[in-house]
């Protein structure tokens, strides 16, 4: 039987709860929500003192149980909002998957359940589970024989475990789109399809896009019922801390300009977009061939390329990656010195994305876009979008001389083969690469522990010493292979 959708209502005293927990009002600026004790003791703890834009323009709507379609970027709030909400709907005396929130990628997979995890940290008996491809589905089986309350995953995965009946959402009451225009884009239309033909009808649906392209109207008119509109990019992005400078040059120029204004700026760090793949292989080989230290991101790269590729970029060990929007979707790297547009998006909201990436907590950003003759409608459009027109400049003459020769990245990563399964934890990597190989402590950056695998950022100047050291030392009194990978 079709569960109903339960009829939202305000408790009238703590005695009297709407929830399987005690209700209590989050004190100022998230008053008036009505969350649940849990929760509120979640927000306190995580240090959530202000609502952002999405969250302040969403939360009520999807707390009454409403559809949302809402306009959010990465960084801005958009999974705490839909978490909340969500989590509020969950009973944990049900034992049925009562929420599914459907992700692009393995990575933001990941991200979407640690921060379930962490709003859901006082709800007792509350279990998550994340479903996504690069492990056989066998081995997930297991983590499905008692029913987890909310599940996260990627489309094809979850399609593989309803064929094999491991999973079932007669007992959904919440469904959650993240990233649902890179779900398209990647071609995970049907594979929706088929999963929310699953679900039952009298559900809540929550669709959140960085863009609004006609595909993901077309998909909020299929899936959703009189879905509240939120959008909030103009308020979560503010672009007057990023310089932007539009250069015109011809396409077969636009190599040269690239490589000219990376050695003019130097930036720590790159991100420089392509349209096509065939566009990153070029770009990327080019600014290889003229020693720069760079990564490409596509869609053809298997999961443990791409995160292989992320972690080395996040740990500025690699200082130029050249992606598509479509696999920089949900990328999010603190401290981005620039971001290079090698040909301008046909959506200006693209290009506000893009840039967006730029210039975050308080730094300055720098944003270069490189404009073929046939591409200026394009920078007509994003002019008519902001209200600010383009800023032409002429390209900065290449460098000669050693000027001509590009900064190295300040960091490199090395890649020890143990990691969660091994009992390995950031402390012990710290205390041998401190103690044992005698590092000073500013020497070691992030270190990014996965199940089998674990990624350490070392500044180059100690790379050897690091490498060397960690092939002889032992850690918890075991060996672990280390080598390095730029």
């Amino acid at each position: 039987m079709t569960p109903a959708r339960p009829t939202p209502t305000t408790p009238t005293t703590p005695t009297t709860p709407t929830t399987p927990f005690s209700p209590l009002t989050v004190t100022a600026p998230f008053s008036g929500l009505n969350l649940a004790a849990p929760l509120v003791q979640a927000v306190e703890v995580l240090g959530f003192t202000s609502m952002t834009p999405v969250q302040a323009e969403s939360l009520p709507s999807m707390l009454a149980g409403k559809d949302v379609i809402a306009q959010a970027r990465t960084g801005s709030g958009k999974t705490a909002a839909f978490g909340l909400a969500a989590l509020a709907r969950v009973d944990v005396d049900v034992g049925r998957v009562q929420v599914l929130v459907l992700c692009p990628t393995r990575e933001l997979a990941d991200q979407v359940s640690g921060e379930l995890r962490r709003l859901g940290r006082f709800i007792p008996n509350l279990r998550v589970v994340t479903l996504c491809g690069g492990v056989p589905v066998r081995t997930q089986t297991p983590s499905l024989q008692t029913a987890p309350q909310v599940v996260v995953g990627t489309p094809g995965r979850i399609q593989d475990h309803l064929a094999r009946r491991t999973i079932e959402f007669d007992a959904l009451r919440v469904l959650v789109l993240d990233e649902a225009d890179r779900m398209l884009d990647m071609g995970f239309v049907d594979a929706i399809s088929e999963v929310v033909a699953q679900t039952p009808s009298q559900r809540q649906t929550l669709l959140f896009s960085a863009t609004f392209p006609d595909e993901i109207r077309t998909l909020s008119r299929t899936l959703q019922k009189r879905p509240v509109e939120v959008t909030t990019i103009d308020a979560d992005v503010d672009h007057t801390d990023i310089e932007q400078q539009f250069f015109l040059v011809e396409p077969k120029h636009k190599q040269d300009a690239v490589a000219a204004l990376l050695l003019h700026h130097r930036p720590t760090s790159a991100l420089v977009f392509c349209q096509t793949r065939n566009d990153v292989r070029d770009v990327t080989a080019d600014l290889t061939q003229r020693g720069f230290s760079v990564l490409a991101l596509h869609g053809e790269l298997e999961q443990r390329e791409r995160d292989e590729v992320l972690v080395r970029f996040s740990n500025q060990s690699c200082a130029v990656l050249v992606a598509t929007d479509v696999a920089a979707r949900g990328l999010d790297i603190k401290g981005l010195g620039a971001v290079v547009s090698f040909e301008l998006p046909t959506d200006p909201d693209i290009h506000r994305h893009r840039i967006g990436r730029t210039g975050r907590a308080g730094q300055t950003g720098l944003a270069l876009s490189l404009v073929a003759p046939r591409e200026k409608d394009r920078a007509l459009s994003i002019q008519e979008k902001t209200g600010t027109a383009p800023r032409w400049t002429t390209l900065p003459a290449m460098p000669t001389g050693e000027a001509q020769t590009p900064s190295p990245p300040p960091m490199t990563t090395l890649l020890i083969d143990g990691g969660r399964q091994d009992k390995l934890r950031p402390g012990d990597l710290l205390g041998a690469l401190t103690g044992d190989v005698g590092l000073p402590g500013d020497a070691v950056g992030a270190i990014s522990i996965g199940p089998k695998q674990t990624f350490v950022a070392i500044a180059r100047l100690h790379a050897d010493l690091a490498l060397r050291g960690l092939q002889k030392s032992k850690i918890k009194g075991r060996s672990f292979r280390a080598r390095r990978l730029g």
